[in-house]
């Protein structure tokens, strides 16, 4: 299912600049920040407290798309997806973001509206041992490169 941005940044892509696009996204992030769903405010709850490392954000624009949440040092990518994810057109529209992405150097993890809204202990512990595996410890000096444990799958 293409969106209302999806439709805005393709009509336009060759014609705006890098500012404006990015103009246009953040926009449209802020609008997603005061709009967003019961699952995903009670994850944003969960991960805004910043217990289980670095901060995270939510309705980010990463190139041409917002993500729902992303913890930017660990290069991670969280949606949280609705029913309507699950209808084809969507599901194929989202495989292509994800690659998108990921080809960026992201990891995505996905999760359904019950996943977090049933389990958010669950949930807030498997992106614990992602962050926990995937950053460095506070005295390794060194930095994860995109490209690191996770970034392609």
């Amino acid at each position: 299912m293409r969106t209302e941005l999806d439709d805005k940044l393709s009509h336009y892509h060759a014609y705006m600049t890098n500012a404006e696009r990015w103009r246009i996204l953040k926009g449209f992030a802020y609008s997603n920040r005061h709009g967003l769903t019961k699952a995903e405010n009670a994850l944003w709850q969960l991960l805004r407290s910043n217990i289980l490392a670095p901060r995270s954000r939510r309705q980010h624009a990463i190139e041409r798309y917002i993500v729902d949440f992303t913890c930017l040092p660990a290069w991670l990518i969280i949606e949280v997806d609705g029913e309507y994810h699950f209808e084809v057109e969507q599901a194929q529209y989202d495989g292509g973001r994800t690659h998108d992405l990921q080809e960026l150097g992201f990891h995505n993890r996905r999760f359904t509206n019950e996943e977090v809204l049933q389990h958010p202990t669950h949930i807030l512990n498997l992106i614990s041992t992602y962050l926990n595996n995937y950053l460095p410890s506070p005295k390794s000096s060194g930095s994860p490169s995109p490209q690191g444990e996770g970034a392609g799958g």
